[in-house]
């Protein structure tokens, strides 16, 4: 699943080509998203009007149109969005085309189908609840130590699902959750209550270390994501600890051990994380 490295260069790689254009026609596949396609609303609010700019939300990519209205979409698992010249066969999942005026088609694909489409028109944006309840950006200014000193206080539950749960910070997924405990020592199975204000002073500062560096690769490539040119992400070339079972840590040459942990995959050096 893309996670906030991986959002933020599509939103980044969609940015110079779909702000100021028009969308001539958006053209919809018959086959269902995770919710209903809102055909409707996409042809009311988002046809015939140009994008003013597209933001980030967590892992959602926010599509600002002038008329005030906001296109949402959510990547899912395999979600792709990328640009093609007017013409191009339409390939197998290609579940939306937004024709632009400028002779480009914005496609989403999806095979596994879990992304969404969702419109808000002009008046709805400002109460939505797609966001309510999603905690603060781990990039931007509302993330600080004593934040996660009060969410975590007395809890016993182990660092990385508490890094991973949306409502306490955004868009950290399995993999980045494993490379930013890595970069401060922490061991994934500690429990979030036994840590103080400098601990978490290093998550936070691991975590903005990490995504960045991460978004400056292109993001990470496993299995499906790619950005929105068509090219593949690199920062796999960089991961410390994700998938690298049995191979030496990079610091104190110790095997790195993996254990499933809350059912995802977890990796970690024994010596180095404490």
């Amino acid at each position: 699943m893309p996670e906030l490295p991986e959002v933020e260069v599509i939103r980044r790689g969609l940015t110079p080509h779909l702000v100021g254009r028009r969308i001539n026609r958006v053209v919809i596949s018959n086959r269902r998203l995770r919710l209903p396609v809102p055909r409707a609303k996409l042809n009311l609010w988002i046809q015939s009007d140009r994008v003013k700019s597209v933001d980030r939300r967590a892992k959602y990519l926010l599509v600002r149109m002038n008329s005030g209205a906001m296109l949402v979409l959510h990547l899912g698992m395999t979600g792709r969005l990328a640009f093609f010249a007017n013409g191009t066969p339409r390939a197998a999942h290609d579940h939306l085309r937004f024709k632009l005026d400028s002779g480009l088609e914005l496609r989403f694909n999806d095979v596994r189908r879990f992304g969404s489409v969702q419109v808000l028109g002009p008046e709805d944006v400002e109460g939505t609840q797609i966001f309510a309840g999603l905690g603060p950006e781990p990039l931007g200014p509302d993330l600080s130590s004593d934040y996660l000193l009060e969410r975590a206080r007395s809890k016993v539950r182990p660092i990385k699902n508490f890094l991973m749960d949306a409502r306490v910070v955004v868009g950290i997924g399995n993999i980045y959750a494993n490379e930013i405990l890595f970069a401060a020592g922490i061991k994934p199975t500690r429990g979030v209550g036994t840590l103080g204000k400098p601990s978490w002073e290093r998550v936070i500062q691991a975590s903005r270390q990490v995504l960045e560096q991460a978004i400056a690769c292109g993001g990470t490539t496993i299995s499906d994501y790619v950005r929105s040119s068509g090219e593949t992400g690199y920062f796999q070339c960089e991961l410390k600890v994700y998938g690298r079972e049995g191979e030496v840590c990079q610091r104190c040459r110790s095997p790195i051990s993996r254990q499933v942990l809350a059912g995802r995959a977890t990796f970690f050096c024994p010596k180095c994380q404490k």
